[in-house]
C-alpha cells in the first residue's frame, strides 16, 4: 500500500513538471510563472513553503513537549501574523512596486529600490549563505518517520530518491510546476494532518480524555524554577509564556522578510487574487500549524513509549516525540501510516522545491549576471544557469544531510540552521523591505545597519556568544532571531532619520506606480456619482 500510494504520488509529481515545461521558457516564466498565478495556486505556494517536515516532526515535538496545548499559539501566530497580515500589510505593494521595478528576486529589488549594486550582492550573500544549511534541515524530519515506516529501508535512499525528484520536476517546469505540485501537496497536508490528530487522540480516548490525562501531568522540569503543579500543560499560556511569545515572533513574523515567502507575493495575477489567497492561506496556516503545534502539546502523555531522560527531556530528543506518538496510534502497515509518509514528503518537498528556487535565482540573476559574467547574460543563458544551480543547491543540500546523518558524532550546528537561517534572513531584510515598500525616508545605510546587526547577533550566538538574557534565561537561536527581527524594526527608522536620503528621482520613480490611476467597477468601488445623479433610476413623467 505504502510502496503503490508514494509510486503514485511521484509520478503525479513528474507529470506535472513536464507538462509546465513549455511554460518556463523565460525568465519571468520559470521564476514567477509570467506573474499570472491565480489566488488557490499561491496560496499553496505560500503556505506549503511555510510549513515543513521541520515543523510537523522538530518544531512540534519540541514545543509541544515544553508548552503543552498552549504551543498552538504557535500555530495561531503564524496563520494571523505570518499569513493573513502578510498578504494584507505586503501583498498588493509587493505586487505593484516589484512589478514596476521589473525586479524578480529580493536583493534586485533592494538594488533599484535604492540604486545600490552593493546592497543586491550583499543581500544575495545572505541569501546563499543561509538558505543552504536551512535547506539540508529539511531533510532531517525524514529520518525518525521512514524507519518506522519502512524498517530496513536505507534512509539515504530517502534523501536520494528526494533529491532527485525535487530536481526534475522544478528543472522541467519552474515556479508554475511547483505551484501546482504545491497546490497537491498542501491537499495532502490538509487531510494528512487532520486524520492523524484523529488517531492520535483516539489512542488516548478521545480530546476529552486526553485533555483530562495531560492536566495531570506535573511539570515541567525544563523550566527553571517551575514547581511540578498539575494542569500547566493544559493551562492558557503553558507554563513559560515569555519563551512563548519568542517562538511565536520567529515562526510568525519572520515570514514578513525570507525571500521564499515574499517571492511569492511577486508572482500574484491581480487584486482578486490577493483577497482570495489572503483567505485561503490563512485557513490553511490555521489547519496544517494550528493542527500541528496542537497535535504535539499531548507528546507527554506518550512519555512512557518515548522515555523521559533525568533532566526532563524526551530520552531520544524533541524530534523522537511526533514519530513515537504516531508509532504507538497508527498502524505501520495501515493507509493511514501511507498517508503520514506522503504527507511529510509533501512538506518537506514543497518547501525544498521553493528553497532551492530562491537560492538559484538569486545567484544567478543577482550575482553571476553582471558581477561574475560582467557583459551580462542573455534571458536563454539566465534560465540554464538557473536550472544548473538548481542542481547544485539541491547535490549539496542533500549530501550534507546525509553527512549529518552517517556522522558518528552529528552536527548539532545543522539542525540548529533553521532557526538561525530565519533569524539572520528575516532579521535582515523584514524591516528594510517593508519600509521600502511605504516610506520615501528610508535610506540605503538602515538596509546596511539591519544586515550587519542581524547576521552579528544570530552568528554570534551560534558560536560564542550565550548570555542570560531577564526572562529568557540563555539566549538561543530562537531568542536571537526574535530579537533581531524586532531590533531591525527600530534600527531602519532610526538610522534613516542621520543618515543621506536616495536620491529624490530615484524614490518618486519607485513611488510612481502607486498613483497610476486603474479603472474598477462600481462594484469594486463605489467611486463619484456623476453632478445631478442621486443613485435613483429616473421615472419619464407621464
Amino acid at each position: 500500500m505504502k510502496i503503490t500510494l508514494l509510486a503514485a504520488y511521484f509520478a503525479l509529481l513528474l507529470a506535472i513538471g513536464f507538462w509546465c515545461r513549455r511554460k518556463a521558457a523565460s525568465v519571468d516564466g520559470f521564476v514567477l510563472g509570467g506573474r499570472s498565478v491565480g489566488p488557490w495556486l499561491t496560496a499553496f505556494a505560500y503556505g506549503t513553503s511555510y510549513f515543513s517536515a521541520v515543523v510537523f516532526v522538530g518544531y512540534a515535538g519540541q514545543f509541544g513537549w515544553r508548552y503543552g496545548v498552549s504551543a498552538t499559539w504557535a500555530g495561531i501566530g503564524n496563520a494571523i501574523i505570518g499569513s493573513l497580515l502578510a498578504w494584507a500589510v505586503l501583498g498588493r505593494r509587493t505586487r505593484i512596486m516589484t512589478q514596476h521595478l521589473d525586479s524578480a528576486t529580493m536583493p534586485d529589488f533592494f538594488a533599484k529600490r535604492f540604486g545600490s549594486p552593493s546592497l543586491k550582492l550583499a543581500s544575495s550573500a545572505i541569501v546563499f549563505v543561509f538558505l543552504i544549511p536551512y535547506t539540508a534541515s529539511l531533510y532531517n524530519g525524514l529520518s525518525r518517520l521512514f524507519s518506522m515506516a519502512f524498517p530496513g529501508f536505507s534512509y539515504s535512499w530517502c534523501i536520494v530518491v528526494m533529491a532527485v525528484l525535487t530536481a526534475v520536476y522544478v528543472i522541467a517546469g519552474g515556479y508554475l510546476a511547483t505551484a501546482i505540485n504545491d497546490f497537491i501537496q498542501g491537499l495532502v497536508m490538509l487531510f494528512g494532518i487532520s486524520s492523524v490528530i484523529v488517531a492520535v487522540l483516539a489512542r488516548k480516548g478521545g480530546l476529552v480524555a486526553a485533555m483530562d490525562g495531560l492536566a495531570r501531568v506535573p511539570g515541567p522540569e525544563l523550566v527553571p524554577g517551575a514547581g511540578p503543579t498539575p494542569g500547566v500543560f493544559t493551562s492558557f499560556l503553558g507554563p513559560d509564556p515569555l519563551n512563548l511569545l519568542a517562538v511565536v515572533v520567529l515562526t510568525s513574523l519572520g515570514t514578513w522578510g525570507l525571500p521564499q515567502m515574499v517571492q511569492k507575493f511577486y508572482a500574484i495575477k491581480d487584486e482578486g487574487a490577493i483577497k482570495k489567497g489572503t483567505l485561503i492561506s490563512t485557513l490553511f496556516a490555521f489547519v496544517i500549524a494550528g493542527g500541528c503545534y496542537f497535535l504535539g502539546g499531548f507528546g507527554r502523555l506518550f512519555s512512557a513509549e518515548i522515555g523521559v531522560a533525568p533532566n526532563g527531556a524526551p530520552a531520544g530528543g524533541f524530534d523522537s516525540v511526533v514519530p513515537k506518538m504516531l508509532e504507538s496510534a497508527i498502524s505501520p502497515d495501515g493507509l493511514l501510516m501511507a498517508l503520514v509518509v506522503v504527507l511529510v514528503l509533501s512538506a518537506s518537498m514543497s518547501t525544498l522545491s521553493s528553497l532551492v528556487m530562491t537560492s538559484s535565482s538569486t545567484l544567478t540573476l543577482d550575482f553571476i549576471d553582471g558581477t561574475v559574467v560582467r557583459r551580462g547574460l542573455s534571458a536563454r543563458a539566465k534560465v540554464l544557469w538557473i536550472r544548473i544551480l538548481l542542481v547544485v543547491f539541491i547535490a549539496i543540500s542533500a549530501a550534507m544531510a546525509l553527512v549529518q546523518y552517517n556522522s558518528s558524532s552529528p552536527i548539532a550546528f545543522i539542525a540548529q540552521m533553521m532557526g538561525v537561517s530565519w533569524g539572520a534572513m528575516a532579521g535582515s531584510f523584514l524591516a528594510p523591505f517593508l519600509y521600502s515598500l511605504y516610506s520615501r525616508r528610508v535610506t540605503a545605510a538602515s538596509c546596511w545597519a539591519c544586515f550587519v546587526f542581524a547576521v552579528s547577533l544570530t552568528v554570534a550566538n551560534v558560536f560564542w556568544w550565550k548570555p542570560v538574557v531577564l526572562g529568557l534565561g540563555v539566549l538561543n537561536p530562537i531568542h536571537s532571531g526574535s530579537i533581531a527581527m524586532l531590533a531591525g524594526l527600530v534600527i531602519v527608522p532610526a538610522v534613516s532619520l542621520f543618515t543621506r536620503r536616495p536620491p529624490a528621482a530615484l524614490v518618486e520613480s519607485a513611488f510612481a506606480c502607486y498613483g497610476r490611476k486603474t479603472l474598477v467597477s462600481q462594484s469594486v468601488a463605489l467611486g463619484v456619482a456623476p453632478e445631478g445623479d442621486d443613485g435613483r433610476r429616473a421615472v419619464p413623467e407621464a
